[in-house]
């Protein structure tokens, strides 16, 4: 029987002393990774140009890959199928004895409520039973320029929420909002009150956060008791002078105390899944020395400013940050699959997964 949130909560708080035990067993498949889609982002731009059925990016052949990686499981999207095309994804992912986890857009409006739910139906149908979404596509702090601009933003978004619950509980989904570099922990977590569904809660992506200012364990032990999913990632930081640069590097190369990151999800969620999400890119540019970033932080405290560039200094990396845009194509897609094959080599050797 599924928890709801409010017994969530109260055996989190218990939970936490068992952290010391060590990582926590989960004969059930639950200690193996899986991958999402977007570690694959350079590909997925190469296969613009290619027929659906061709791209990576489509369900079957995702699912394919990920088995051949050796992971356990995929976040995907799935789009709205055929009931016969539903059915025939479902038994190879079971054949292969593996997980699909979805990916769908909020509805932004009432019209957009349909493909929502055919989405959501769709996903029920393959046997997902969390789908993953996301509040803003972009960043709060490169997305508005006003205040007023951000608070339109989260009306909206709250509505697209508001439409998008009773959708998911209707079909017993789980519709999990990724922390994707738009709210900060407590605000996230205000939303989900205010929304008060227990099919609506958390994809946790253990390294966004410190764009916005925050620690990243405390972002875990937070957004842990309200996860369905992850995005399971390691994170490296360099100082720039305009703030910092934040990159995804493979894990156990960067700042982020995995074992403690695993240990703090399986001690408030002992099923969840946790799902590679390597990106490999150029580093992203976090501007929180320069006066268009506070635009939307207009009360927040200056301790986490200070907390952040100390860890950015405290942290600093011995080479500088990969960056891979200047790479002919082939290498860039190279670096990619090795980036993916080390992250999955580390989490099975010394992570356990």
């Amino acid at each position: 029987m599924r928890l709801t949130r409010r017994s969530m909560l109260g055996a989190c708080a218990g939970a936490v002393p068992a952290l010391a035990a060590g990582l926590a067993d989960a004969s059930d498949g639950h200690e193996s990774l899986g991958l999402v889609i977007h570690s694959f982002a350079i590909r997925n731009a190469a296969d613009r140009g290619r027929p659906s059925a061709d791209r990576l990016s489509d369900a079957p052949r995702f699912l394919d890959h990920a088995r051949a990686l050796g992971a356990r499981g995929v976040q995907v999207g799935l789009g709205a199928r055929e009931d016969s095309a539903a059915d025939a994804l479902r038994e190879r992912a079971r054949a292969d004895s593996m997980y699909l986890e979805g990916i769908a857009s909020l509805p932004r409006d009432q019209a957009d409520v349909a493909r929502f739910e055919a989405e959501i139906r769709t996903a029920k149908r393959v046997g997902a039973d969390v789908v993953r979404t996301a509040m803003l596509s972009g960043r709060r702090y490169e997305s508005f320029a006003s205040t007023a601009a951000f608070r339109r933003f989260a009306d909206a978004s709250f509505h697209s929420l508001s439409l998008a619950a009773p959708v998911v509980a209707r079909h017993d989904v789980r519709l999990a909002v990724e922390n994707h570099k738009d709210w900060r922990a407590d605000e996230l977590i205000a939303i989900l009150k205010r929304l008060g569904n227990d099919h609506v809660g958390v994809c946790l992506d253990t390294g966004n956060s410190i764009a916005l200012l925050e620690d990243p364990m405390e972002v875990v032990l937070a957004l842990a008791p309200w996860a369905f999913t992850t995005h399971f990632k390691d994170m490296a930081l360099e100082e720039d002078r305009h703030g910092f640069l934040l990159a995804e590097v493979p894990l156990g190369t960067g700042i982020l105390d995995l074992p403690k990151v695993v240990q703090t999800l399986r001690a408030a969620q002992p099923e969840i899944r946790l799902n590679l999400e390597m990106i490999t890119r150029d580093p992203l540019k976090v501007p929180c020395l320069s006066e268009g970033y506070w635009v939307t932080f207009a009360d927040l405290p200056a301790r986490y400013l200070a907390r952040t560039i100390s860890l950015v200094r405290d942290h600093r990396p011995k080479d500088p940050l990969p960056r891979v845009s200047t790479l002919p194509p082939a290498d860039q897609l190279r670096a990619e699959d090795e980036n993916v094959r080390r992250c999955l080599a580390f989490a099975r050797d010394l992570l356990g997964l």
